[in-house]
Parts: structure tokens; C-alpha cells; sequence
């Protein structure tokens, strides 16, 4: 039986490729996707070098502002991390806030950020082999004393599995406050018509009863910060761990 969330299946299946699950959070992923892929061929059409256009404006924008922040945080050696860290920071975002339109969020899905956080922890690996070698990514382990190896492999094995939940657990926690919240203003909704209005007789009263005017404009100011703000923020911690943790491993002997 497929599981189903607000009566939409979580995931279907495809008989012809041996029962195969396509998940909702991976067809909206691929949705995520395309549109970014779309939105940066339209962006990057008819560039000119004088008559300059505002999309080319805002295009130019996007792309000093990236590199200079790639640059700020890991150093100008970086640079070449900066469609990178671009893309990353937009699929991200655009994950989160497909959820304003009633769609499956693949960040409430916490595959995806541990598939982002194991592609993130093989590029850190990656770079620390480069810079010290096999030998002294190993001996690292080691330091300062080989007594603390065990715990040095688990802190290395915990980078992923922090960033993946810390991701996972603040956009989920926001979806859990919306939903209490409103749920709570419902509630108080129909207890302060009940007290103002219990007078009302027969059909008349229910229909007074009945109407939620606390859950009208409230649970949408809520969502300025739980889905918009908390969005663009988890996308940048994350985005921000990433540039950290790679220059740092950079910076090892």
C-alpha cells in the first residue's frame, strides 16, 4: 500500500522497472531542478557587453555576489567552488519553500539532506587526501595522541550526520509549529465564538460558530519566517558549513 500525505501518495511505483519507488520528495527534487536549469539558460541568453539588459543586470548580480562570497569565506584559491555552492544554496532554498504551494518538500525528507551531507563529507575527504596525502590523512586520525583515534573516526563520521539532521530537523520543526499552531487556532477560534455567540439558536449559531476568522491572516505571518525566512537561513548554514568544513580540510597537514 503506498503511503499518502493530505491523500497524495508519497511514493509510486513502477512495475515495468521491477516495482521501482519514485518518491515524492525525488520527483519534486527533479522538479526543483529543472526549474533552477531553466531559470539559468534563461538568464544566461543574450549577454551582451553593451546594452546591457536588466536580466543581464540582475544575472551579473547573482554571480558577483556568489563569488564574492565563496571568496570571503574560503579564500580566492576557492573560487572554482562558487556554481557550487551557488547551486547548492538554490536547491536548498527552492526545496523549502515548494512547500507555500502545497507541495512535498524534499527537506522534510531527510534522505535528501543526507545525500546532500555525504556528497559534501566526500568532497571534505577528497580535499584532505589532497592536501596531505593518503598517509597523512590516515596518521591524522592518530593526532594528537593514537590512544584517541576511535574518537577522532567517529568525530569525522559525525560531519555528515550533523549537518544532515541539523538541516532535516530545523525545516521539519518549522512545518511541525505551523501545524500545532494552527491547529490551536482553531480551537481558540471556535471556544471565543462559543462564548460570544453560544446565545445563538438552531442553525444560525453553528454556521457563526464555525467560522475560523483566527486562522485567517495569522497562520500567513507565521509563514513569512517557518517557510520563507527559515528557508533562505537553513539553505545559508548549510552552504556556510560546506565552504567552512572544505577550506578547513584544505588548511591540514
Amino acid at each position: 500500500m503506498d503511503v499518502s500525505i493530505n491523500g497524495s501518495p508519497i511514493y509510486f511505483t513502477i512495475p515495468v522497472l521491477g516495482g521501482i519507488k519514485i518518491t515524492a520528495s525525488l520527483v519534486n527534487t527533479w522538479l526543483v531542478m529543472a526549474v533552477l536549469i531553466a531559470l539559468a539558460w534563461w538568464l544566461g541568453r543574450g549577454l551582451t557587453v553593451r546594452n546591457v539588459s536588466r536580466k543581464q543586470v540582475v544575472a551579473e548580480y547573482i554571480v558577483t555576489t556568489v563569488q564574492g562570497f565563496v571568496d570571503g569565506n574560503m579564500g580566492p584559491k576557492f573560487s572554482h567552488f562558487a556554481p557550487f555552492i551557488a547551486g547548492l544554496f538554490s536547491l536548498s532554498a527552492l526545496s523549502s519553500l515548494i512547500s507555500m504551494v502545497d507541495l512535498f518538500s524534499p527537506t522534510a525528507d531527510l534522505s535528501t539532506e543526507v545525500a546532500w551531507a555525504l556528497l559534501v563529507f566526500g568532497m571534505i575527504t577528497f580535499t584532505k587526501i589532497r592536501t596531505s596525502g593518503v598517509f597523512g590523512y590516515l596518521k591524522g586520525f592518530t593526532q594528537p595522541v593514537p590512544v584517541l583515534t576511535p574518537f577522532n573516526i567517529i568525530s569525522e563520521l559525525a560531519t555528515p550526520v550533523s549537518m544532515a539532521f541539523r538541516h532535516f530537523g530545523n525545516i521539519i520543526s518549522g512545518s511541525v509549529i505551523n501545524t500545532l499552531v494552527y491547529a490551536a487556532l482553531a480551537l481558540a477560534s471556535h471556544g471565543l465564538l462559543s462564548l460570544l455567540f453560544g446565545w445563538l439558536p438552531g442553525a444560525v449559531g453553528e454556521v457563526v460558530r464555525a467560522i475560523p476568522f483566527l486562522q485567517v491572516g495569522i497562520p500567513a505571518v507565521l509563514s513569512v519566517y517557518f517557510d520563507l525566512f527559515s528557508s533562505f537561513m537553513q539553505a545559508f548554514i548549510f552552504c556556510m558549513l560546506t565552504m567552512l568544513y572544505i577550506a578547513s580540510a584544505a588548511e591540514e597537514d
